[in-house]
């Protein structure tokens, strides 16, 4: 992996100003460092009383860096401006060796090659990471500079990676930030996820313990939320900011720290403690279990209305018929909760039958009988440029109604409000006459009346059709949809789908792409070339406004601008309406 510099970095368009007011530069390393920031101004004078206090400190980082903490920050000075501060951190799985090894090779390589008169600077490593600086920043969270870095070689089983890497690093981060801030807590955690039978992912994240928990979490949820734009598909990735790190790859690259060993001797625990103690556990369990059983043998007792619900499905004879046994061969595919076949029932209706795994947590091993749709979903044409070709100016026209009334529905005209949270072109089904029907609703949350937010640690979905206060803080409501709409409706346009969009600027996605021709004036550039023959320019513009309304919508927008927001690619009528800004 290599490392780009801040003019080529991998930061989307969400954080370009603040970059772009950082006069510093994270630049390729050697091959033993992974990164390095040391900003061209302020320096230092050589052989200044700050020189000598910076060596007193790395001196001092070196000497402590044995210390089983993995972590030591230290000041060196007492008059500003020649006050240093200084900390480093160890990668949590190291032992003591590797990190001094690490550190010290870190306040050498800095000083010597990377940034001989800086007054700040910062040096990451695998095992380490090494900051100073004029100025205190102990206990402080900043999220600049950062760096990413990712592996040349792509994952060849894309099938439900998204979802198993979205699940292994929110699972990491919870872990890593649940010690509340307890003294001693290393704000440290591994985990490891099956893409398939033959691929194993495995993921790390790492803060400085010296900032809370909240910052922790609000750090890396940053951190990782544009790994997408920057990584997508690819067998590993690496991210760098002076506070908290992150990294994945398709191998196992970190320690398993061992268990500690079982006492011995003086300090056995005799037999008369280990019954005292397993006694009264058994009974307790031998309890646990007859209530169980009282449980179960309850819930065998439907009432009146489980009869009724549960006349309404089929039996497994019936589905097994219809899809042949499961056979592999009406098998349409495999979703993250489970395989997905096509049958025919002796009425000679289409079904598509999904069969839940153990492991959805969506049922205990259920089927969900669905309408078939036979064209597939929306992303199967934009993804084939032959079949894009069907997809014509009043097809599209019809499907981004048909969508938008769908959304409509879901918030406004059920009798539960419903917060899709996956909406994507794999989702958008197509029957036989191209009416979209949005489909897979299991990430799906219920509101209530009054209910306008709600927040999550599990953050579900796809990456790159969340707004960034779902991605990074768990945020979600009306307008995580709204947001997903907007990314949507530029796919359909565009012909072009923002996950799997490259330019020669490795940095920008669809979004920011359509965002430079906006602000240019040169919205129709973006257009599908293959319906440049057929559209309309008045709809096009409208749908471009709306797609920028949609994906720039403040937080504190109302609810009523949003259902305007939605309201407006339904009804042509409503051309003048203010978009919001």
């Amino acid at each position: 992996m290599s490392l780009p510099s801040v003019k080529a970095s991998m930061i989307t368009f969400v954080f370009l100003s603040l970059l772009t007011s950082f006069h510093s530069k994270i630049s390729e390393a050697a091959s033993a460092s992974r990164a390095y920031s040391c900003p061209k101004e302020p320096n230092f004078t050589p052989n200044s009383t700050y020189q000598s206090n910076l060596n007193h400190l790395l001196s001092s980082l070196s000497s402590n860096a044995n210390l089983e903490t993995g972590f030591y920050n230290t000041t060196v000075g007492h008059n500003p401006p020649n006050i240093v501060y200084g900390l480093f951190l160890c990668r949590g799985d190291v032992t003591p060796n590797v990190c001094q090894d690490c550190v010290s090779t870190a306040t050498k390589d800095i000083v010597q090659h990377y940034c001989p008169t800086g007054i700040e600077a910062t040096i990451w490593y695998d095992q380490c990471m090494l900051r100073y600086s004029n100025e205190s920043f102990f206990s402080s969270m900043i999220d600049w500079p950062r760096s990413y870095s990712c592996n040349d070689s792509k994952i060849t089983v894309l099938d439900r990676f998204d979802q198993i890497l979205g699940t292994m690093i929110n699972d990491s981060v919870t872990q890593a930030t649940g010690a509340h801030d307890e003294p001693g807590a290393t704000k440290f955690a591994t985990k490891e996820a099956s893409l398939s039978s033959s691929i194993k992912l495995y993921c790390l994240v790492q803060c400085t313990p010296d900032i809370s928990s909240y910052d922790c979490d609000k750090c890396l949820r940053g951190l990782i939320a544009n790994i997408p734009f920057s990584c997508s598909g690819k067998q590993g990735a690496i991210a760098l900011t002076p506070n908290c790190n992150f990294r994945y790859e398709a191998y196992q690259f970190y320690r398993n720290l061992a268990m500690p060993p079982p006492r011995s001797g003086k300090n056995r625990i005799s037999s008369l403690t280990i019954i005292a103690i397993v006694t009264p556990i058994a009974v307790s369990m031998v309890l646990l279990a007859m209530v169980y059983c009282l449980l179960r043998m309850s819930a065998r007792k439907k009432s009146p209305m489980e009869e009724e619900n549960e006349s309404l499905l089929f039996d497994l004879a019936t589905i097994k018929a219809a899809t042949n046994k499961f056979s592999e061969d009406n098998k349409l595919g495999k979703g993250g909760f489970g395989e997905v076949y096509k049958g025919t029932l002796s009425n000679g209706q289409e079904i598509a039958a999904k069969m839940l795994s153990k492991n959805s947590t969506q049922g205990e091993e259920k089927i969900l009988v669905y309408e078939y749709v036979p064209n597939k979903s929306l992303d199967y044409f934009l993804n084939d440029p032959k079949k894009q070709r069907i997809l014509n100016w009043s097809m599209r026209y019809k499907i981004i109604g048909g969508i938008a009334r769908g959304i409509l529905y879901l918030h406004e005209d059920s009798r539960l409000r419903i917060i899709h949270r996956d909406l994507k072109v794999s989702n958008i089904l197509l029957d036989e006459n191209m009416n979209p029907k949005i489909s897979d609703f299991g990430l799906a949350r219920i509101f209530g009346n009054d209910q306008t937010l709600e927040n999550t640690h599990k953050i579900a979905g796809t990456y790159g059709y969340m707004p960034t206060e779902y991605a990074m803080y768990g945020q979600f409501s009306i307008k995580t949809d709204i947001f997903s709409f907007g990314i949507l409706l530029l796919e359909i346009l565009c012909g072009k789908k923002n996950t799997s969009f490259y330019t020669s600027d490795a940095t920008e996605n669809l979004l920011s792409y359509a965002w430079k021709h906006w602000k240019g004036g040169t919205s129709l550039e973006l257009l599908d070339p293959t319906i440049r023959d057929s559209y309309s320019e008045i709809e096009v513009n409208r749908f471009f406004l709306q797609s920028r309304a949609q994906t720039n919508m403040p937080e504190s927008e109302s609810d009523q601008s949003t259902r305007k927001s939605i309201l407006l690619s339904v009804d042509e009528a409503s051309i003048t309406e203010v978009y919001p800004r």
